[in-house]
């Protein structure tokens, strides 16, 4: 799909589809009311008959016959009033959803006016929302999509003046490239989604590996150093194999490093959680609660495809991504409860839930990371606790840092991706829930402040790194589709994890 900006006039376009966007009120849009004077008032008869409120994501189709060149123009619902971000990729999406439906190969769209006064980041939202609305993955449904006519053009024109139109032409080069970022950005997302939404049977840690030697493979600034386990053996990485044994899938680390053409401004460190299936181990969860399980990497599915992002639109800094890979099983070899695992930092963990994985996998990761990229900004990132969904609902990622400053510039990167994240405390009254009285440390605590716990025990092994934690258990993955996510694998943080690493 080719997405190109334009500043002609949106009502010369000759594309099968026009799309535009109402706010509020639809007899008070001055495109309306241009559309429906040249209809001689078909338009307003047809928005009254369909009871058209411009509510978010609601449509009303005019075909316009010879008044215009587009065959057919749609006009979404916005919202009672101009939205922020996350509105305007979601306007982008209901817009491909549209154009599919009536099987439109051209796609113009009006570039939303919002409340973010800056152009340039709504082109980049409305271009991530038309990628992110085409959507679908169909790989393993046989009869699905027969017939399916996806769009091949999207031409998103910034200007909405009514009465003297301004010449044809190309958009603003800012602009312009805003959209192409969008473009990026949201192919990174979809990545994400497809290597959520695979089966673990395909997507195991051996694929993950395969997966990020490809995207190594498309840039020079990329290289990629797959362990096994005998290297990570050799690192004392007792915690992460631990996890891994009783499959009989070998687990890998896998480390991504990019680097910038001139001297890089900072090293900044991304991991993600690669636990490829999730049974729980011994402490082995309900078929209801497992059945999703695959989705237990949505956090490595993040960091790996925002390497390919990162690396396409350039950044400053030197970008490491890292993910422990391996399976959570039961066999013979499985790790026990009331096993003692040491990690690679030497700490010795009591384990009483192997459901209480991830933190495991997690923490030798940090100290890898730490021990062979010395980072400025360490981030990780994982689907860890449902006790972080309880907290903030399906929607939200739990923020948790041990540093101010990392801690805001991260959600100010979160504000302009329009990611939904709030900020946890690590409040360290909680942290005697993991003593132990056989080792170091236990690896889970009691049921309250689940996410928090957590949390105190990943910033055992940060030390004194700056270091946000990101749950995502709740926006990863959800069950019905909703503007700009599909359901199942959402790609959650892709965009603000671009947004931060790209930040010039």
């Amino acid at each position: 799909m080719e997405i190109k900006s334009l500043n002609s006039h949106p009502l010369d376009s000759k594309a099968d589809l026009l799309a535009i966007t109402v706010y509020g009120d639809p007899s008070k849009d001055a495109l309306v009311k241009a559309v429906d004077e040249a209809l001689d008032g078909r338009l307003s008869a047809q928005i009254s008959a369909e009871s058209f409120k411009a509510k978010l994501g609601q449509s009303c189709v005019v075909y316009p016959g010879d008044a215009y060149g587009a065959s057919a123009i749609a006009f979404i619902g916005g919202g009672a009033k101009r939205g922020d971000e996350a509105n305007t990729r979601n306007i982008g999406a209901y817009a491909y959803k549209v154009a599919r439906r009536l099987k439109a190969k051209t796609l113009a769209l009006v570039l939303p006016t919002t409340t973010t006064k800056n152009t340039d980041i709504d082109g980049q939202m409305v271009a991530e929302g038309v990628v992110l609305g085409s959507y679908k993955f169909s790989k393993y449904q046989t009869k699905d999509g027969a017939g399916d006519q996806p769009v091949e053009t999207v031409e998103i024109h910034s200007d909405r003046t009514v009465g003297k139109k301004k010449k044809k032409g190309a958009a603003s080069k800012t602009l312009k490239g805003a959209i192409e970022r969008g473009a990026v950005i949201g192919a990174a997302t979809c990545h994400a989604r497809d290597m959520v939404n695979e089966p673990a049977e395909f997507l195991n840690p051996a694929q993950v590996a395969t997966i990020a030697r490809g995207i190594a493979k498309k840039h020079k600034s990329v290289s990629v150093k797959v362990l096994n386990e005998k290297d990570c053996e050799k690192l004392g990485m007792g915690m992460f194999l631990g996890v891994g044994r009783g499959s009989d899938r070998e687990s890998f680390l896998i480390h991504m490093t990019y680097k910038p053409a001139k001297k890089a401004k900072k090293v900044q460190t991304f991991i993600g959680k690669g636990v490829t299936f999730d049974s729980g181990g011994y402490s082995l969860k309900p078929s209801a609660s497992m059945v999703e399980m695959k989705i237990d990497m949505a956090g490595c599915a993040a960091v790996v495809s925002s390497m390919d992002a990162i690396a396409t639109l350039g950044s400053p800094n030197e970008v490491h991504i890292i993910t422990a890979c391996c399976e959570n099983l039961v066999s013979g070899n499985a790790y026990l409860l009331g096993d003692v695992l040491v990690a690679m930092d030497g700490t010795t963990v009591e384990i009483t839930n192997t459901d209480a994985e991830g933190r495991l996998t997690l923490g030798d990761a940090i100290t890898y990371a730490q021990e062979k990229t010395s980072p400025d900004e360490l981030f990780d990132f994982a689907t860890l606790t449902g006790a972080c969904m309880v907290a903030l609902g399906g929607f939200t990622a739990g923020v948790f840092s041990n540093n101010e400053a990392l801690a805001k510039s991260w959600l100010k990167s979160s504000d302009t991706t329009g990611e939904d994240m709030w900020r946890m405390p690590l409040n360290t009254k909680l942290k005697s829930q993991l003593n132990s009285s056989i080792a170091d440390m236990k690896n889970s605590g009691e049921r309250w402040g689940g996410a928090i716990t957590a949390g105190l025990f990943l910033e055992h092994f940060v030390k004194d790194t700056a270091w946000v934690h990101v749950d995502l258990a709740g926006p990863a993955y959800v069950k019905a589709e909703k503007g700009s996510t599909m359901r199942g694998g959402t790609g959650f943080a892709v965009a603000t994890i671009v947004e931060h690493a790209t930040k010039k």
